[in-house]
């Protein structure tokens, strides 16, 4: 049965759906079977990965009861790919009756021998889709920038996952926060990562050894619609995720 991850953060423009694009084709690269949920209403993983976001079955149509998420899954190069839909952006006020956190986790269960993996891009906010993905997750990943506002919000989510535990999955875990658009070099990345160790601690999460270098080659990537690893495999973006998906590995996540 498939493993399910949520790459999450409450705060934008931290590498989110970076993260989350280059996990499934990573993985995928690894012999892995792998599907990617888009849960923004953005769409910008399943437009990044070269999802056709207008005419094909969306995950708004699954959660609405019209199309079963086996027929919204388009097998791409990097993964298999639920797309997104501008529509969810309305579901805290769609989506009323009781269950309602359930949803995806209902809408997955039937594809989950299907998969090794199961990675949810979640929107940058603690609503009702990530809760939903949360309710439907077996662990974590917390990308966060290297800089003092990325650190704002990490014990609110943390805070979170622990009321999702709680009342909808026992199971969850944060498997730990990612370092993104990291430069080692300055004096400032290496305090920000010295200072989200101490709050990893004080939350019982870890930092992960690997972080993300800063560059254009996932941008890029994503513009010509293709994984990172495939449109610049020798750019320290596409490596250092390579090592964090190694690392990933080697934890067990």
């Amino acid at each position: 049965m498939a493993r399910v991850i949520s790459v999450s953060n409450q705060k934008g423009g931290v590498g989110k759906t970076t993260t989350a694009g280059a996990l499934a084709a990573g993985l995928k690269k690894r012999g892995r079977r792998v599907l990617a949920v888009d849960l923004d209403p953005q769409g910008n993983l399943g437009f990044g990965l070269g999802a056709d976001t207008e005419a094909a079955a969306t995950l708004y149509d699954v959660l609405k009861g019209g199309a079963k998420l086996r027929n919204a899954v388009q097998r791409l190069p990097a993964a298999d790919v639920v797309a997104s839909s501008i529509l969810l952006s309305g579901i805290e006020l769609e989506f009323t009756a009781p269950g309602r956190e359930f949803l995806l986790r209902r809408a997955l269960q039937p594809v989950r021998d299907l998969y090794d993996y199961i990675v949810l891009d979640t929107p940058p906010a603690l609503g009702i889709l990530t809760i939903n993905a949360f309710a439907a997750s077996d662990s974590i990943v917390v990308p966060m920038m290297a800089d003092l506002f990325s650190l704002q919000g990490i014990a609110r989510l943390c805070e979170t996952v622990g009321r999702v535990r709680e009342y909808c999955n026992p199971g969850i875990s944060v498997a730990g926060i990612l370092i993104t658009r990291c430069n080692p070099r300055t004096l400032l990345s290496r305090e920000i990562r010295g200072t989200a160790e101490m709050v990893a601690r004080d939350l019982k999460v870890r930092v992960f050894d690997t972080f993300v270098r800063s560059g254009v080659a996932a941008s890029e990537a994503q513009s010509v619609q293709k994984s990172v690893f495939d449109y610049a495999p020798r750019s320290n973006i596409a490596r250092d995720y390579g090592k964090f998906i190694d690392e990933l590995l080697a934890k067990g996540v």
